[in-house]
C-alpha cells in the first residue's frame, strides 16, 4: 500500500469515526432523559448494595458467627434438640436459619439443622432444611446433596433418592463423595429394579475410582446387578 492509499484509508476510517460519534451524539440527544434515568437507577441500584452490604448484612454476619458457637457445641455433644431448638435466649440452628438467612452462617445453620433432623429421624425437616442449603465446596456440597438422598430412601421415596444420589456424585470428582453416592445410587436402582442403571453407576466406579474404598469389591457388584439383569 503506497502512503496515498495509506492516507486515505485512514481518512476513510476517520469519518467513519466522526460519522458514528455523530450518530451517538443524535441519539444520546434524542433520548436523554430515558438514559439518564437509567444511569441514575444503576448507579442507585449499586450505592443501594454496597450500603446493604456494609450496613447491614456484614454485622448480621458478625452477629449470627457469635451466636452459632453454643448451638456448634450442642451438636457436637450430639445433644440435637438443644442444637436445634436452642435453650431460653440463646438460639438454635432453626432461629438463627430464619433470623440469618441472608448471611453465610445462616446458610450454614440449615446444614447443621438438616444434619440433626436426620439423626433424630425426621426425614422431610431434614430435607426442608437441606433444600435451603447451598455451597461450591467440594465435599460439603456434595456431601449435603447425598444427604437428602438418604432422606428420601428413609422415606421410602426410592426414585428421588437415586436422583439425589447421582446428582451428589456429579457435582464433584474428589474421591470421597463420588464413589461413595455412586455406590448408594446404584444399590437403590437395584431395589427399584432398575439394574442397567445400577450397572452403569458400578462401572462408573470401576472406571474412575478403583483405588476408592468403594472400587475395592465393585466387580461382586457388578456380576450381582449383571445376574439379577438376566435373570440367572
Amino acid at each position: 500500500m503506497d502512503n496515498k492509499e495509506e492516507k486515505y484509508t485512514e481518512l476513510e476510517l476517520d469519518h467513519q469515526l466522526i460519522e458514528t460519534t455523530h450518530k451517538v451524539e443524535h441519539f444520546y440527544h434524542n433520548y436523554k432523559k430515558q438514559i439518564n434515568i437509567a444511569l441514575i437507577a444503576v448507579a442507585a441500584c449499586i450505592l443501594g448494595y454496597i450500603g446493604f452490604k456494609m450496613y447491614y448484612l456484614e454485622p448480621k454476619e458478625k452477629e449470627a458467627q457469635s451466636v452459632m458457637f453454643n448451638a456448634q457445641t450442642w451438636f457436637e455433644k450430639d445433644s440435637f434438640d438443644l442444637a436445634l431448638k436452642g435453650q431460653g435466649e440463646i438460639p438454635g440452628f432453626e432461629s438463627i436459619a430464619e433470623e440469618y438467612g441472608l448471611t453465610k452462617a445462616g446458610n450454614l445453620a440449615h446444614y447443621y439443622a438438616g444434619i440433626c433432623f436426620m439423626r433424630k429421624g425426621e426425614f422431610q425437616n431434614a430435607i426442608d432444611h437441606l433444600d435451603h442449603f447451598s455451597s461450591d465446596n467440594k465435599l460439603v456440597g456434595p456431601l449435603a446433596e447425598g444427604l437428602k438422598g438418604d432422606a428420601y430412601v428413609e422415606l421410602n421415596e426410592l426414585e428421588k433418592g437415586a436422583k439425589h444420589y447421582m446428582k451428589a456424585a456429579g457435582m464433584s470428582k474428589n474421591k470421597l463423595t463420588a464413589p461413595m453416592f455412586l455406590k448408594k445410587a446404584g444399590m437403590v436402582y437395584e431395589d427399584l429394579k432398575k439394574y442397567e442403571d445400577a450397572i452403569d453407576a458400578y462401572e462408573k466406579i470401576k472406571k474412575d475410582y478403583m483405588e476408592a474404598t468403594e472400587g475395592q469389591d465393585i466387580d461382586k457388584f457388578i456380576a450381582r446387578a449383571t445376574a439379577e439383569k438376566t435373570g440367572s
